[in-house]
């Protein structure tokens, strides 16, 4: 049962790190285009005739 005495504290403190890296990943605009790179992925580029050569 003493083991709980370390684990809770530790539990606690991984799950704020958690939230914090979250929020910062929402307030840097990490998530704002989900859809994006799944689509870009689909889709060719366009090869300039100048970078052929």
């Amino acid at each position: 049962m003493t083991v709980l005495l370390f684990l809770i504290p530790i539990t606690l403190l991984l799950s704020l790190g958690g939230l914090i890296a979250f929020m910062w990943c929402v307030k840097n605009k990490q998530y704002e285009d989900l859809d994006g790179a799944s689509n870009r992925i689909l889709f060719e580029d366009k090869i300039n005739e100048k970078t052929k050569k």
